[in-house]
């Protein structure tokens, strides 16, 4: 299965992921988050996959999370009213996200991606 890295063109964190990913020779296709979001059979894997609940898949310093009002709206929504809204809007989306197969990586951390020992595969 081919690895996707959903990820923003301007996020820093984004191209230090990308940067780490091809120094490694990981083979990957990006989606840009600014023109498509995740679907919720994406979001509900990665969720699973990664092992976090889906109020940690957000985006919580993001204009779209400031302005949607989602520090209060999460204390009162169920996963399924989560991964709507995430799959609503690609900027609400914690970034970068790394999958592949039945892995998923949330944020970047060097150290995390090579715990995951992505450059073996």
């Amino acid at each position: 299965m081919t690895a996707v890295l959903f990820a923003h063109p301007r996020c820093d964190t984004c191209r230090n992921a990308r940067r780490w990913l091809d120094a490694h020779h990981v083979a990957y296709d990006v989606v840009d988050l600014t023109v498509r979001a995740p679907t919720s059979a994406e979001l509900r894997a990665i969720q699973q996959n990664s092992g976090l609940p889906a109020r940690k898949l957000f985006n919580t310093s993001g204009q779209a999370y400031r302005a949607g009002g989602f520090g209060e709206r999460l204390k009162t929504m169920d996963d399924d009213a989560m991964i709507a809204a995430l799959a609503a809007d690609g900027l609400l989306v914690k970034r970068p996200i790394f999958t592949r197969d039945a892995l998923a990586l949330v944020g970047f951390s060097a150290d995390a991606y090579a715990r995951a020992r992505l450059s073996a595969l």
